[in-house]
């Protein structure tokens, strides 16, 4: 197991122009990250080939993996010729992951605005997306490269529907990058949901959330769950998840892949992402 940060993490200070992804690399080591994960926001690899080079030397100079390659997708279009042109451009995106060498490659499957996040809708549109992660993860295989989705987005954050998509999907590398906090956002609870999914994980995120019930409106800051309940970013071992028990889950589990934490809370990032990951390696280390 090891333990390491999203570049997302520290997108702020990268669209800020205060480092680059190059100096985020070299920040994570100095900072005890044993991986990066490369979520590309404030930079482009399918726009500025020539970074993943880079990116792949800077990694080995400082002595960190790479250990994943995270693109958003929709495999939701209006269209079968649109929905092919996505399909394309994500295998595109999976032939950049082969170049940094990892071999997991987190893409979404489809995003809806929360009045159209029924279970009836997702029922309707599971043949498409199933159909497009499944041809994605067969271009994928080639490479070696596990895909996975993510519970992210409201229309794909229960536990039930990312298990329901993996299993039509079908596909030995086709599995899930759980992130403990988003189960919050489908206001479903992130013990009993890290518990259910655990067993298809091929990567996991860790992120803390601060909960408030939806009669108190804290004000600026904070945004709504799928039921209308309020939260907003934590640091990693400061918000409201069980952040504990779930260590523990992951832990009997036997998952012995990587971790990253991933920060968005009010805080600034690199003071967020340092503590984060201490807290999470200490209380790794703690657990019994």
């Amino acid at each position: 197991m090891k333990i390491g940060l999203s570049s997302y993490s520290l997108s702020r200070a990268i669209k800020a122009n205060e480092m680059d992804i190059l100096q985020a690399i070299e920040w994570i080591a100095r900072n005890g990250g044993a991986h990066v994960e490369i979520s590309p926001a404030g930079f482009s690899l399918s726009e500025t080939p020539a970074l993943i080079g880079q990116i792949v030397k800077k990694a080995k100079e400082v002595g960190i993996d790479i250990s994943s390659y995270t693109i958003g997708a929709n495999f939701v279009q209006p269209d079968a010729a649109a929905l092919k042109a996505e399909i394309e451009r994500i295998k595109k995106e999976v032939d950049i992951a082969a170049q940094l060498g990892v071999k997991r490659m987190r893409h979404d499957a489809a995003s809806r605005p929360i009045p159209e996040c029924s279970i009836a809708r997702f029922e309707k549109d599971l043949p498409a997306m199933a159909d497009a992660c499944r041809e994605v993860a067969d271009h994928a295989n080639r490479h070696g490269i596990t895909t996975s989705v993510e519970n992210h987005g409201f229309f794909m954050q229960k536990s039930d529907r990312v298990q329901r998509l993996i299993n039509v999907v079908d596909r030995e590398n086709f599995r899930t990058t759980i992130d403990i906090g988003n189960f919050l956002c489908a206001d479903e609870d992130p013990v009993a949901a890290t518990k259910n999914n655990i067993p298809f994980a091929s990567h996991v995120h860790f992120k803390d959330f601060y909960f408030r019930p939806l009669h108190a409106d804290p004000g600026e800051g904070w945004f709504r769950t799928l039921s209308g309940n309020f939260l907003r970013g934590a640091i990693v071992g400061q918000g409201d998840v069980d952040i504990r028990t779930v260590v523990k889950i992951i832990k009997d589990s036997g998952y012995d892949g990587y971790i990253s934490i991933e920060f968005e809370g009010m805080e600034d990032c690199r003071r967020g992402s340092k503590i984060g990951m201490a807290n999470l390696r200490r209380l790794w280390d703690e657990c019994k």
